[in-house]
């Protein structure tokens, strides 16, 4: 019987390393989408990206199973949403300067902290619910 404490760590295994990245991509997507949609109607927009960005982030970690899927998305969200704020040389940007655009900046920050947080913990696999004493 080995230790989960003295077991040696090794990377994620390719299938979930690609997941991870399709995860990474989906929140990239989903920032975009959610930084398009916000400004259209002030109180829905606004309300359905940040749900959308939640429904990702928890589905993101229930679907690997750890907190890992949830800060691929968070990554991948929070990446896309920070490069959309810099503006262009033409003077083109996305983000508009009222109260809508830092709302979703700033709550899109703490959607994805609080699921990266509150996503499950895969247990210790075996037999035994308990760890012994």
């Amino acid at each position: 019987m080995s230790s989960m404490l003295v077991r040696p760590l090794k990377g994620p295994s390719v299938p979930r390393a690609l997941a991870y990245l399709g995860l990474l991509v989906l929140g990239a997507l989903v920032g975009i989408a959610g930084a398009l949609v916000q400004p259209a109607w002030f109180p829905g927009g606004l309300l359905l990206a940040l749900v959308g960005e939640a429904g990702l982030m928890l589905g993101a970690a229930r679907a690997t199973g750890s907190r890992g899927g949830a800060v691929a998305a968070a990554a991948g969200w929070a990446v896309t949403v920070i490069l959309l704020t810099a503006s262009r040389p033409e003077g083109d940007f996305v983000f508009g300067t009222g109260a809508s655009a830092y709302l979703f900046l700033l709550g899109g920050m703490a959607v994805a902290v609080i699921c990266a947080t509150l996503a499950p913990l895969r247990q210790p696999g075996g037999d035994g619910v308990r760890l012994r004493k």
